[in-house]
């Protein structure tokens, strides 16, 4: 059921160099999408990766 991994705010912290507070603003935002579990969050990768995509200052380039 459930193929993809899901990684938590402590991971997402590590990851993009930032505080876990600030990862948790934005999911508590709106901004980031992730599920709940008791007092912990978990984002699904592809919501993590959309959430990078939407947030990048020039959309991707297109190859021809």
């Amino acid at each position: 059921m459930l193929s993809r991994p899901y990684f938590t705010t402590h991971e997402i912290a590590e990851l993009f160099k930032i505080s876990e507070a600030t990862v948790r603003n934005r999911i508590h935002d709106g901004d980031l999408r992730a599920v709940r579990f008791g007092r912990e969050f978990r984002v699904a990768a592809k919501d993590l990766e959309a959430f990078v995509e939407a947030h990048a200052t020039r959309p991707p380039e297109q190859n021809e």
